[in-house]
């Protein structure tokens, strides 16, 4: 299997060029339309670890990251120059990858965050913005012309049942997708470091009067960002490829957080796979009919329509207030 630090397509393009494109294969067949869904469906695990991502950040210091793409970009960059620059193993790059981008989210907390510290809000969402720049920047400088493959220990034809054909590559990536999800989503609900991050997010006032160092746990929730977005951009460039358009997955991930719900990690994960249900099927059955790349667009669609009945996303909630 290759690791490509070329930005080759997003999924959804992938299957228009693939077998299952609609001219090879019958649109109204039901493996087609079984194969289009459990490509939207893995596809959905691998936006779901980058929202994920968000809406920590979210629901720890109600801050908005709009830098996301740029950080999962990033991480691919540092984990592809391990291996290739320094002749590192996978595992071994991708710890020293989760070390730089740790190192870079304690530093952008501590050094950037920590004075804009009761600031208003768009000062802070101005920093993440000029955060996303420098990113793309250095990955102009220093990254873009890193290049190689890893042969990796998986088969690269798709597995194959009763006419539903699945990808290998995609199969194995949203496996490991789901686990890191999964292990996010336990840390916020079972540790004492998660309650205390949903504590900070209530109120910060009362939980510096509880003895809750903040600082602390927002320096932990940047570093969680790191990891995080070491282990999607890796993961996405098996799939897709990497290179300076990785960099636009944050932009996929808007639509997910907010028709999920900002604050809601199981809204997150039900909105993601939603949305690669909803742009492999667009892909699959309308590209051919309304031209070229309506799959992209279909999930804002869905967004505007949800919105208009959920202010909040399908499983976000108001804040309350006394009245």
């Amino acid at each position: 299997m290759r690791l490509s630090l070329r930005w080759r397509s997003p999924p959804c393009q992938l299957l228009r060029r693939s077998r299952f494109h609609p001219s090879t294969r019958p649109e109204r067949s039901v493996p087609f339309l079984l194969t289009v869904s459990a490509d939207g469906v893995l596809t959905g695990a691998l936006y779901a670890l980058v929202a994920v991502s968000f809406t920590i950040v979210y629901r720890s210091s109600r801050m908005i990251n709009f830098a996301l793409g740029d950080w999962t970009m990033l991480g691919a960059g540092l984990v592809a120059a391990g291996v290739h620059t320094l002749g590192l193993s996978l595992p071994a790059g991708l710890a020293a990858g989760c070390l730089g981008m740790v190192a870079l989210g304690l530093a952008f907390n501590h050094v950037v965050l920590r004075p804009l510290l009761g600031r208003p809000v768009i000062a802070l969402l101005m920093v993440t913005l000029g955060l996303g720049a420098l990113m793309r920047g250095a990955w102009a400088v220093g990254l873009r012309h890193l290049a190689g493959r890893i042969e990796l220990p998986i088969p690269p034809e798709p597995i194959a049942w009763q006419g539903v054909l699945v990808s290998t590559e995609k199969l194995v990536a949203a496996g490991v997708a789901a686990v890191a999800v999964g292990v996010t989503a336990c840390l916020f609900r079972w540790s004492r470091t998660g309650l205390a991050l949903r504590a900070i997010a209530d109120d910060q006032q009362v939980a510096l009067a509880m003895g809750i160092d903040v600082q602390r746990h927002f320096a932990i929730t940047w570093a969680l960002v790191g990891v995080l977005s070491v282990i999607a951009g890796t993961l996405w460039t098996f799939v897709a490829g990497s290179g300076f358009g990785l960099a636009l997955v944050g932009l996929k991930v808007f639509p997910i957080v907010i028709l999920g719900g900002l604050d809601s990690i199981a809204g997150t994960i039900v909105a993601a796979v939603v949305v690669g249900v909803i742009e492999a099927l667009a892909a699959g059955y309308l590209d051919a009919h309304l031209g070229s790349g309506f799959g992209g667009i279909a999930s804002y669609l869905v967004l505007i329509a949800v919105l208009v009945a959920r202010p909040h996303g399908l499983f976000g909630r108001a804040d309350a207030a006394r009245v």
